[in-house]
């Protein structure tokens, strides 16, 4: 596949990030769907090669700051998912990012946390990056994660 001047995949690559492998499925559903127009992808979380890359609670044992790159980490693999089913250089817009934040008690800085998922799709599509976004701070995530992101995306 060839990287368009500009393109998504140059973007990550000036970042010096790639695309890993989609993460497979924890239980029964697939890492992204489309319907339509629309590209629905799953809840992400901070695996590589098919390891978390941290567990626990934000704001106790996992920091703020941990956890926004942990938050860009689901995004990246969401990104994967994404170009596996459709190809990036598809994406018209994000249209809506959802990020879950497993929180100590009294932990509230979860749009922190969740920037770290926003600000990699502002890079990589520019104004197209721009999206609605929800930060949830719960009590558990799978696995022990401490952050999971899913993503609406608006495609070609």
């Amino acid at each position: 596949m060839s990287v368009v001047a500009n393109g998504p995949h140059a973007r990550l690559a000036e970042l010096g990030l790639e695309l890993p492998e989609v993460v497979p499925p924890v239980a029964s559903y697939l890492p992204a769907v489309q319907s339509g127009q629309h590209v629905y992808v799953s809840g992400q979380l901070p695996m590589a090669d098919g390891k978390l890359l941290a567990t626990g609670k934000v704001g106790a044992g996992v920091s703020a700051d941990q956890a926004k790159q942990l938050a860009q980490r689901c995004a990246l693999n969401a990104l994967a998912a994404i170009d596996s089913l459709v190809g990036l250089e598809n994406v018209v817009k994000v249209v809506k990012l959802t990020g879950f934040v497993a929180s100590a008690p009294g932990f509230t800085g979860q749009p922190a946390v969740i920037n770290g998922a926003s600000d990699l799709f502002g890079t990589v599509f520019g104004e197209a990056g721009r999206h609605a976004r929800s930060a949830v701070g719960v009590a558990e995530l799978p696995l022990d994660a401490p952050v999971e992101v899913e993503v609406i995306v608006e495609v070609s």
